[in-house]
């Protein structure tokens, strides 16, 4: 299997702008010079965390989802992200996962934050979403659920192999919690045995409350590779399939660990 690369977008949100918001992600796109295989924004990109769901939702047909749809095709990328959808008359924080196809992947939030009064405003998910790309495994997840570990706890299959390579997680995530936020992004990677992918947003929101980024990518074994600060940044790296498949086999504890299903 071949190596991966992927870039992580850590940007100031227009508070409820998603016209500003697709235009300004526009521009941070077409700034990477690399060749990149994965491009991924934060949690509700368009919008900032908003609770505004009945007002600022969209359908799979709107908007942002058709800019998602024409930019990875334009750029020959995975593009990742959340939004607000609406669905059968409910309403989901939603990561998708758009191939450049035009193909994509959902994953609807499993975990809404309560402390936010998410949980009245949103539709819980029920179903994980582990998409595949050059060989690789990646299980996508969205802020609130990093404090869950058995909602992404790596488990080995059938055929011997971990259930996925790589965690993303999307996130709004506080500047006043931004040191659990650290913990628990290299805490996930260290116990499931993978590259750690966190995204996150910076500045003030709506509600004036602070986010300070601190988008990490971390290997398998605990290591930062790259960690950002109150700035916005574009960062693109490659993640090595040797050097993960090294460390699980020098490593080899995830066969011995508890066997269960998430029901």
């Amino acid at each position: 299997m071949s190596d991966l690369t992927v870039s992580l977008i850590q940007a100031n949100l227009h508070w409820e702008d998603k016209a500003a918001n697709l235009a300004m992600f526009d521009q941070k796109i077409d700034s990477i010079k690399e060749r990149t295989e994965v491009i991924v924004l934060p949690e509700m990109f368009s919008t900032g965390f908003s609770m505004q769901s009945e007002r600022l939702a969209e359908t799979m047909d709107g908007s942002a989802v058709q800019w998602m749809k024409a930019k990875a095709k334009q750029k020959n990328v995975i593009i990742t992200g959340s939004l607000i959808i609406e669905e059968n008359g409910e309403y989901f924080n939603r990561l998708i996962w758009m191939l450049p196809n035009g193909q994509y992947g959902i994953y609807n939030k499993r975990h809404r934050f309560g402390f936010a009064d998410e949980d009245n405003h949103y539709s819980a998910g029920d179903k994980r979403l582990i998409a595949q790309v050059k060989g690789w495994k990646i299980n996508l997840t969205i802020c609130y659920d990093l404090r869950f570990p058995v909602w992404s706890r790596n488990t080995i299959q059938e055929n011997g192999e971990p259930a996925y390579d790589v965690l993303i997680n999307v996130a709004n995530w506080p500047e006043r919690r931004n040191v659990p936020w650290r913990a628990l992004l290299q805490a996930r990677a260290i116990e499931n045995q993978c590259y750690m992918i966190g995204v996150n947003r910076v500045g003030n929101d709506g509600n004036d409350i602070y986010h300070s980024g601190d988008s990490s990518l971390i290997d398998p074994i605990g290591e930062i590779i790259y960690h950002k600060a109150h700035d916005e940044d574009v960062f693109t790296y490659t993640l090595s399939r040797q050097h993960l498949d090294e460390l699980r086999a020098r490593f080899p504890f995830m066969k011995d660990a508890d066997r269960f299903m998430i029901l």
